[in-house]
């Protein structure tokens, strides 16, 4: 194994290919679904640079192979963004979503942090790989995934349970860490609520049953229940993760027109989830504040939702959207190899952390128990804002980590020093 100045003393030879593929991917838009032009964009970069086998699966996804030992090692960025949002706020800061901006050392544009950055970052670690020899007894899979900001997750439960690589070992999620470890984040689902009433006209109320009225003791009871929801916090780490939340994001109601009392109602809940609690319990607790509201049995159905919008390949793959909480113990063999190679390249100790949003790791660890832990390019406070953007120094480091986390981690599986 070389020395870390020597590593990113490489990666920093590429600061001017990276900026400009980083330029490049900010050019194409690439909302979910909608990623095929970015994909073919990955595509070409990664063949320039060499790496071994570049390939797409028949959901969208694209990976690139590097070598061909006996420890798989997968590393991940989904490559779809949100939206551009609200127009008036771009044209408040004088910029563009799609016209890459660079300023101070800052990139500037849609998808910068949430997370093109990191896919520049694992891409020329694959160069630096190459130009050092660093390859060892692993084959390392750079990934590229679709659909991730509809459905988190979704992307890896295609990848595993249809084997578009063989299983690996441990998986670096690469969302933005602002260059810290992270380790886990508290899981979710979305849950639905429909409340039955009896429309009648309007003039009348009293002989319908508003479904409206039905549903905002509900929603009143869905407030309650995420005060209660701190009692759930008991252990150490469920202390580090973040007591579950719940919070209702949409409302809406049907009735024969505005002259008529609503005879249906929903609402569509976001919740939280840390250690312990899991998609069954979350479901008994939201009937249970319907029953609280006053409502018998027949009145409101409670049902966790589906996701089938297929992918920009016409690829349908349903999944229910319940994302369960994951978590990387500090002692595990994978946080230990993440530690020494945060120390040798960066010559200091790391900060564990975990996300407050989600990330694949709920299919990967959380359905899949594969092992994987966080780092990557960027600050997360700058996702899905008018303001993303990544330092272009962070593409450096990001490059230099990901270069020698492989090496590092199988000297640490076989029980080599570094």
């Amino acid at each position: 194994m070389l020395d870390s100045k020597t590593i990113l003393k490489q990666a920093q030879k590429y600061e001017k290919e990276m900026i400009n593929f980083m330029c490049e991917m900010i050019k194409i838009p690439s909302e979910s679904c909608q990623e095929k032009k970015v994909i073919e964009c990955i595509a070409k970069e990664m063949k320039k640079v060499g790496f071994d086998k570049v390939f797409t699966d028949k959901m969208g996804n694209i990976f690139g192979k590097i070598g061909n030992g006996k420890h798989i090692i997968a590393m991940d960025a989904h490559i779809d963004t949100v939206g551009v949002g609200s127009e008036v706020e771009w044209k408040k800061i004088k910029r563009e979503p799609f016209k890459p901006v660079i300023k101070n050392g800052v990139i500037y544009g849609r998808g910068a942090s949430d997370q093109e950055a990191a896919m520049v970052g694992m891409v020329y670690a694959g160069k630096v790989i190459k130009d050092l020899k660093l390859t060892g007894d692993y084959t390392l899979y750079v990934v590229g995934s679709v659909q991730e900001e509809d459905c988190d997750g979704l992307c890896w439960q295609y990848i595993l349970n249809e084997k578009s690589i063989p299983r690996p070992e441990c998986v670096i999620i690469t969302e933005p860490t602002n260059l810290d470890l992270y380790r886990g984040h508290r899981g979710r689902m979305e849950i639905g609520v429909t409340t039955f009433g009896k429309s009648c006209h309007g003039s009348a109320p009293e002989r319908g049953k508003n479904a409206v009225y039905m549903m905002s003791r509900i929603a009143l009871e869905i407030e309650k229940l995420n005060e209660r929801l701190k009692n759930n916090v008991k252990t150490a780490n469920q202390k580090f993760l973040g007591k579950g939340t719940v919070t209702i994001s949409h409302i809406s109601s049907k009735s024969p027109s505005l002259c008529a009392v609503a005879g249906e109602s929903y609402i569509h809940l976001d919740r939280r989830l840390t250690l312990g609690e899991t998609e069954k319990s979350a479901v008994a607790e939201v009937k249970d504040a319907c029953k609280r509201a006053g409502l018998k049995p027949n009145d409101f159905k409670v049902e966790v939702l589906m996701y089938d919008t297929p992918s920009y390949t016409g690829l349908k793959y349903p999944t229910k959207k319940y994302f369960p909480t994951w978590l990387l113990e500090e002692k595990h063999q994978l946080c230990q190899a993440a530690l020494a190679n945060y120390e040798f390249i960066f010559n200091k100790k790391p900060q564990l952390k975990k996300w407050v949003f989600s990330t694949n790791g709920v299919a990967i660890m959380g359905m899949n128990k594969v092992p994987c832990f966080g780092f990557g390019p960027a600050n997360e406070i700058h996702a899905h804002q008018v303001e993303d953007q990544v330092p272009i120094k962070h593409l450096v480091n990001a490059a230099a980590f990901y270069a020698a986390f492989p090496s590092v981690y199988t000297d640490k599986a076989s029980g080599k020093k570094k």
